[in-house]
């Protein structure tokens, strides 16, 4: 039995169908045996609608503390909304809020970074059979306020889930099958790549690549946390991102 960290991104749970379809991809790897921890992002496009909502009321600028107040609100929703198409298909599952997780982060409202994971709950969870939910991008500081990871920040909590209770496996679910030579939306030829170091993965990061945020893959390094990006719309191998490659 493995325990199994998944992060899916908010273009995979954007409707109905595509939450039906993570929650058949999280039964596989159930009902195979294993323990399997899900962080999700909002919906599609929910964080910038919800923050074109907050600056259409202070053009100004809202603070950053309510701003992490409203946006975390989206992926709450992405949680709820998994967790019961979870139960439709009669497995035993329980949605956790960043803090509910054991997310600890400083006071850096909007940019936060973590600084460290009970991991008290998710055991007791994990141990009581359950398939985990668990809202990505945010936390709460020392002063019990929401606090949100920036963008990108779900992979993030994915990478420090996996780091925290030395998961077996850390899987980045996205709309495209691994990482590739160049954007295969864009360009023909563009070839996918089977590994890929950690290393390479941030210097394609850091020159825009929109794969991984690299935040994530600087904490996969800093843990050796082994990553596989694979595609939430077909099945078949991604791409592993790890220390060496051949």
């Amino acid at each position: 039995m493995a325990l199994i960290v998944k992060k899916f991104g908010g273009s995979s749970v954007a409707n109905n169908e595509k939450l039906l379809n993570v929650a058949k991809i999280i039964e596989k790897d159930y009902k195979a045996g294993n323990d399997v921890i899900v962080v999700v992002s909002a919906q599609g496009d929910t964080t910038d609608e919800l923050l074109e909502k907050a600056y259409s009321i202070n053009p100004k600028g809202p603070s950053k503390r309510e701003l992490d107040m409203l946006v975390s609100a989206g992926e709450q929703m992405s949680i709820s909304l998994l967790a019961m198409t979870i139960e439709t298909l009669g497995l035993p599952v329980v949605s956790l809020l960043g803090w509910q997780a054991g997310f600890s982060t400083d006071s850096n409202h909007t940019k936060a970074r973590i600084k460290k994971i009970n991991t008290e709950r998710m055991k007791t969870e994990l141990a009581k059979g359950n398939i985990i939910i668990v809202a990505g991008f945010q936390g709460l500081n020392k002063y019990d306020d929401l606090t949100t990871l920036g963008r990108g920040g779900s992979d993030t909590s994915a990478v420090a889930i996996a780091a925290a209770l030395k998961a077996d496996r850390c899987q980045i679910y996205t709309d495209v099958d691994g990482v590739y030579t160049t954007d295969p939306r864009k360009v023909k030829g563009a070839q996918k790549l089977d590994k890929i170091t950690y290393d390479e993965m941030l210097e394609l990061a850091n020159l825009g690549a929109q794969v991984l945020n690299n935040r994530s893959v600087e904490m996969a390094k800093k843990y050796n946390v082994e990553l596989e990006v694979l595609s939430s719309l077909e099945s078949k191998p991604g791409t592993i991102v790890k220390e060496k490659v051949k």
